[in-house]
């Protein structure tokens, strides 16, 4: 017996959800069922009235704050779910009108004409390494936020240090500074003990990273990855609880497309202008890379450090992390020598970075 396919659009919200039907069929009609609570128990009350004898149920919702919560209950209980990339939902200019039960409808029409763009959805424990990666991120936010603050109260304060800052000998300085006054000096103090808890805290989280990284299935690939210059163990785990198995993309251009390294375009008839890059698809992945790529400013070689994160790792990544190197550092000389600015040419070489961290990744076997 034939089953009919029914397109189940859901607009999630903390508390409620905005569900849509769409039978199967380009004409078939898209209709609104309702609003029902946002747990998980409402949805599987839900679902046990649609999952009716020869109906096909397949769901979609956007990638949001609530998580992959309702996607891994949905596909446990063998039904077809997919998360969709909320800024790449078309959208008519003329349509000035906005509310869930709308949204939902949206959702169930275009999923079934094919029209959406998905997002990879991680495993569980890879989203817990993502979430502990972005953790040491936030707690380095702070800790610059802090050092910020502390930078600028000196400078109104016309105490300045001319050498390079947040060193040892620089924290020296700090500590034999006196303020003019009582209370500015309890300003200073409490600068200082929240630099040090934000710093006490990122080494934490790092060393945290480094504990847990050896019981990951991604492990393999990270410790692959730390042959590239520029590439360190906060750099690979990052971009890899990011990103997932790079080797989905199909390409090296892929993955520089979804990562947002790519320039932008407007061109028109004979007409042809590139812009600034895209931005779009992962930040916390573009930034690491921008970070590591600045290493290729250097001439190529060999360093102990370098050295020492290639042992154990094949021949084969040795031989591409060295091809990268020697193309990198060239071309950020290169490019430097033609008047480009240093954010362009460190944006042109993490763009190349990623295309070589893809190969590596292509040459290394993870665990299921």
């Amino acid at each position: 017996m034939t089953k009919s396919i029914t397109f189940v659009g859901l607009d999630v919200h903390k508390n409620s959800i905005a569900v849509a039907l769409a039978d199967a069929g380009r004409n078939a009609e898209v209709r609104n069922y309702g609003i029902i609570g946002g747990d998980l128990d409402d949805l599987h009350r839900l679902v046990k009235k649609l999952a009716t004898p020869g109906r096909e149920l397949h769901f979609v919702y956007e990638a949001g704050p609530c998580g992959y919560e309702i996607f891994r209950s949905l596909t446990a209980k063998g039904f077809d779910c997919a998360v969709c990339s909320p800024a790449h939902i078309p959208k008519s200019p003329a349509d000035r009108i906005k509310t869930d039960r709308r949204d939902a409808m949206i959702l169930a029409r275009l999923h079934r004409a094919g029209e959406l763009t998905y997002v990879f959805v991680p495993r569980s424990e890879d989203e817990a390494m993502r979430d502990l990666t972005r953790c040491r991120e936030d707690a380095k936010k702070a800790q610059r936020v802090a050092r910020q603050q502390l930078n600028g109260m000196l400078l109104r304060l016309g105490y300045k240090y001319s050498k390079v800052r947040w060193t040892k000998a620089h924290i020296g300085w700090l500590a034999d500074q006196k303020m003019p006054t009582p209370p500015q000096q309890v300003v200073f103090q409490e600068y200082i003990h929240a630099i040090n808890e934000t710093t006490d805290r990122v080494e934490r989280l790092t060393q945290q990273i480094a504990t847990l990284l050896p019981d990951w299935r991604m492990a393999p690939v990270v410790t692959a990855l730390q042959a590239l210059r520029g590439v360190s163990m906060i750099v690979a785990t990052t971009v890899i609880a990011e990103l997932g198995d790079l080797t989905r993309f199909e390409s090296p251009k892929q993955l520089m497309a979804f990562l947002g390294l790519t320039p932008s375009e407007h061109s028109s008839g004979e007409t042809k202008k590139r812009g600034n890059i895209t931005k779009t698809g992962n930040g916390h992945a573009r930034r690491v890379l921008v970070e590591g790529a600045h290493a290729y400013s250097f001439p190529a070689r060999m360093t102990r450090l370098i050295g020492k994160r290639q042992e154990g790792i094949s021949q084969e990544v040795r031989d591409i992390a060295w091809k990268c190197q020697v193309r990198l550092c060239a071309r950020f000389c290169r490019l430097m020598a033609r008047g480009k600015s240093r954010n362009t040419v460190v944006t042109a070489i993490a763009r190349e970075l990623a295309a070589f961290m893809w190969a590596i990744a292509n040459k290394t076997p993870i665990t299921s």
